[in-house]
Order: structure tokens, then sequence, then C-alpha cells
């Protein structure tokens, strides 16, 4: 049976399908599909918010460019496309902390949130390392 009939979809399906769409992102836009740059934009947005005078005198903000763009409108895209489909399969909840998390770290904040900071630290390095 197909993953469109399915409440969790297989994830050799939705690798497949998410590989098609990048070779489709660069065959049709010459863009690849990534997200980090939209992060730092943001982080951008929000603290021109408090300190315009800083952001505008940031030379990594000068390169980047604050502005809304493909990336941003494909996080956005993210972001509700994964609301539409937890609501559509009756998934949606709102959780806190979720379960797995709770089971592995215990249900105390501190622990939880420094391993998520630090995971988020990790992968923000490695994105902008490859120049995502």
């Amino acid at each position: 049976m197909s993953g469109f009939g399915r409440k969790d979809w297989s994830p050799y399906l939705a690798g497949a399908l998410a590989g098609i769409v990048l070779v489709a992102s660069v065959w049709v836009s010459g863009h690849y599909v990534g997200a980090s740059t939209s992060y730092v934009r943001v982080a951008g947005y929000v603290e021109k918010a408090f300190d315009p005078g800083r952001v505008d005198a940031n030379a990594y903000y000068g390169r980047t460019k604050l502005k809304i763009d493909w990336q941003m409108m494909f996080l956005a895209g993210i972001v509700i496309g994964a609301f539409v489909s937890s609501r559509l399969s009756g998934d949606f909840k709102v959780a806190f902390v979720p379960p797995m998390w709770r089971d592995r770290f215990g249900p105390g904040v501190v622990k939880r949130a420094f391993v998520a900071f630090l995971g988020g630290i990790v992968a923000m390095f490695g994105a902008r390392l490859a120049d995502g």
C-alpha cells in the first residue's frame, strides 16, 4: 500500500519524495533547498527590532542582506504543512515535553534545554560551515 493512504509514511517513500523535490528544486530554479541562512536572517530581524544600529553595522548581516526570500517562505511552508498534516492525520497535540525526550533525559527542564541547545549549536555550525 502506498504511503498516501496510511497514517505513517514509509521513511523510504518520504526520503525518495524528498530527493525528487531536491533535484527538481535545482533543476527548475537553480537553487538548493536550504534553511540555515533563513534562521540567521530571522535572528537578524529579531535583533533589529531591539537594536537596529547594531544589525546595520554588522558585516555579516550586510553580506547576507536581511530579506524575506524563497527560503523563508520554504520554512513557513514547512511549519504550515506540518501543522496541516498533523491535523489531517489526527496526530496533533500540544506537548511541552515530547515523551521520547522525557524518557531519555527525564522530566527536568535544565538537562533537556542544555542538550537541545547544544544540538542546535552543532547542527547550525555544521550547516554554516558547509555554507548552507
